[in-house]
């Protein structure tokens, strides 16, 4: 199974909030980093905007924001909002070409399973259990005071 586009652009953006959680982030910023279309990418924040996820801050310092910690924004939900299905073949569609081999198929139900194991593993991970651990801090000098002579 390939993710879209559209849904990788969705979690890269996520983790760059994730990981800039103490200001305002641009489109502008994330298209630079990720090399990636600044048009695509507007799509992108708005599905998230419009659906919670984050919030967008309007004017000459704007930019957005997560709307939620991190530890609160599953993935496997983030993943099922920005793919439009999950056919792993056209007989899952249910408006796409019928197969004559449906009554006989034991390949739709392995394949269906195989999407829920999917899916299930993503439920079980949060953006924050995705993000870097913070680097920890470095160990103070320590000063020691001249004996007085």
């Amino acid at each position: 199974m390939r993710l879209t586009s559209f849904t990788d652009y969705t979690l890269r953006t996520l983790l760059h909030l994730g990981s800039n959680r103490d200001r305002l982030v641009t489109i502008q910023e994330i298209a630079d980093l990720h090399s990636i279309s600044k048009n695509h990418l507007m799509k992108v924040v708005n599905e998230l905007a419009r659906n919670g996820v984050i919030e967008t801050i309007r004017g000459r310092n704007g930019g957005f924001r997560l709307a939620h910690e991190p530890e609160d924004i599953n993935i496997g939900a983030i993943v099922r909002m920005s793919e439009s299905d999950f056919y792993m073949a056209e007989c899952f569609d249910p408006e796409g070409t019928p197969c004559g081999l449906v009554k006989n198929c034991s390949l739709k139900g392995v394949l269906g399973n195989a999407t829920k194991a999917y899916l299930d593993e993503l439920d079980r991970h949060t953006l924050a259990s995705l993000l870097p651990e913070p680097a920890p801090r470095e160990t103070p000098i320590a000063f020691h005071r001249k004996k007085a002579a």
